[in-house]
């Protein structure tokens, strides 16, 4: 990174006008001089001013590094005409903008996106319609596939997350109308998530006051068909060198890493992943009741600012190791420093336990065991555990990356629940480091017609606290005796000799995700509260119910 800052003037606004005729308002940032210089572009839905500041450096502070920054109100927020609808427009929109800004006074030409969330997606979407200033992008924690990485976790519906940004989205529509009865009783609903309706995930608030969001058609298509294969940004023909951000308590991690992979096999470019112990935001080294230390802290600005001098300005070198030590930069949690790969962690060695028990994995923390598989000894008799989930009291969500607040946090006295069922390894004699995807192995007996199974990996310390490290979802809707693989956040993490590992294994996870009804709906999320079921799963022993850990 340059070590010349630079004075900045004033704040400018400055519209762009859309090939249909609509106006996107901008606040401008130029460094003082005549450049020219390149342009770094974000687009996003919550009002200009906030610029992303919850996770970036102000606006000011790139400009100071020699750049043009401009923040854009997309089509129906802030100040910007037209109307907003979810992702609609921001191909064209996108295009139009890159274009224009390319041509402010002063810039050379050459423009770069920055962004994190909605703001990543715009990237892509612009990036989609290959506009020609389009030179380097840096999208951080997208939903690149809208199905699989945002709006559902393998089949089960992301609610909370879902829910409070449809939401906010639709108090901030009612605000520009300068409907005061629909945004007050949509803040009220912000603050205190409506899910005590007759159908969890159809809270009334957004059927009164915001008809148009989104969020019911979200609802309404619980299977991975046209209506999100529409709404996927389509790069096949994109290659652009990208800075990859992500989180590993972020919910939407699983994009980021696909994006990642998608265009490292088809780009000739620059592909660089960096994925921190954050949440969504902010992006700090305290990440629920965890502080992972001062390697954790955000070095996103800096990182930033010389991706894109590397990649507009042709100066300086990409420091922090990446072009001497790989292109994949993951923090390792424990160690709590980060670790350099040549690409992402995949195909390698691999650590598998079985699943272990007497029957009382649910009653007893001392009962239910993690065993390496090559020494594992199966009883004479198949020994399994049974779960009893109650919808009147479903297991609550704490941290993790679907669940707000997330992050790392102290699940000790959640685990002595009789509906949690945990495994626990024997306190390690050495260090035990992951690194990549995680999966859980079972086989599960049912009469209910559908279920689900929710799998958290943690550490126990010595002193027996207990912190998540990772966690899976997965909606269930075959009944019988199947079996069920549950996928886990991707990781990486290191555990040191006296710690253990410890899998915990239940049938809901609420409000990160709608508690399963029970029944063969097949949009399970409108099935009304009274209609729950109590679902009963037996987790049957042997060889194939294992814990897959990806040694890194």
């Amino acid at each position: 990174m340059t070590s010349d800052w630079l004075l900045v003037k004033p704040k400018e606004v400055h519209s762009c006008l859309t090939r249909d005729g609509v106006r996107l308002d901008a606040d401008v940032y130029c460094p003082e001089g005549d450049g020219p210089w390149p342009v770094l572009l974000m687009r996003q839905p919550y009002g200009r001013e906030i610029a992303s500041t919850v996770v970036y450096a102000h606006p000011t502070w790139y400009a100071a590094q020699g750049y043009i920054v401009v923040i854009q109100d997309v089509r129906g927020r802030g100040t910007s005409g037209g109307d907003f609808k979810l992702f609609a427009h921001e191909v064209n929109d996108g295009y139009d903008t890159v274009q224009w800004a390319a041509q402010l006074p002063n810039s050379n030409g050459q423009v770069g996106m920055y962004g994190f969330s909605y703001q990543g997606m715009t990237q892509l979407y612009a990036a989609q319609a290959k506009p020609s200033a389009l030179k380097v992008l840096a999208p951080a924690m997208v939903g690149y596939d809208l199905y699989q990485d945002w709006a559902y976790e393998n089949g089960a519906l992301r609610l909370q997350a879902g829910l409070g940004w449809a939401i906010q989205l639709a108090a901030e529509t009612a605000r520009l109308r300068g409907d005061d009865l629909a945004f007050n009783a949509l803040r009220s609903a912000s603050r205190n998530l409506p899910l005590n309706g007759a159908v969890t995930a159809e809270p009334d608030v957004l059927r009164q006051y915001a008809a148009d969001s989104f969020w019911h058609d979200w609802v309404a298509h619980p299977q991975d068909d046209d209506y999100w294969q529409g709404l996927k940004p389509n790069l096949a023909d994109v290659d652009l060198p990208m800075l990859h951000v992500g989180g590993w308590f972020d919910p939407y991690l699983t994009g980021d890493i696909r994006l990642f992979k998608e265009m490292v096999r088809g780009s000739a470019h620059l592909q660089h992943l960096w994925v921190g112990p954050w949440t969504h935001l902010p992006w700090s080294r305290k990440v629920g009741e965890m502080d992972f230390g001062l390697g954790a802290l955000n070095p996103i600005d800096k990182l930033q600012v010389q991706w894109f001098d590397y990649c507009l300005k042709g100066k300086g070198r990409l420091d922090h190791g990446l072009t001497e030590h790989g292109p994949v930069h993951l923090f390792e949690m424990g160690s709590n420093c980060w670790r350099c790969f040549d690409a992402w962690p995949s195909g390698g060695k691999v650590r598998q336990y079985q699943l272990q028990s007497t029957g009382l994995a649910g009653m007893r923390e001392d009962d239910g065991q993690l065993v390496l598989s090559e020494v594992a000894v199966l009883p004479d008799v198949a020994i399994g555990d049974v779960l009893v989930h109650d919808p009147w009291r479903p297991v609550p969500a704490l941290g993790g990356h679907g669940s707000w607040p997330g992050g790392s946090c102290d699940r000790t006295a959640l685990d002595g629940r009789s509906d949690i069922l945990t495994y626990t390894t024997s306190r390690l004699e050495g260090d035990l480091a992951v690194a990549g995807e995680v999966t859980v192995a079972l086989t599960v007996e049912t009469a209910a017609a559908s279920y689900d199974i929710c799998a958290v990996l943690s550490v126990v310390q010595p002193d027996g606290r207990v912190f998540n490290l990772t966690q899976g979802y997965r909606r269930v809707a075959e009944p019988g005796d199947v079996p069920v693989t549950v996928p886990l956040q991707p990781t990486c993490f290191r555990l040191r000799a006296g710690q253990a590992l410890r899998l915990s294994l239940s049938g809901a996870c609420f409000p990160a995700y709608p508690v399963n009804s029970g029944t063969a709906a097949e949009i399970n999320h409108g099935v009304p509260t009274m209609e729950h079921q109590v679902i009963t799963l037996a987790i049957h022993q042997g060889p194939e119910t294992v814990l897959v850990l990806p040694l890194g």
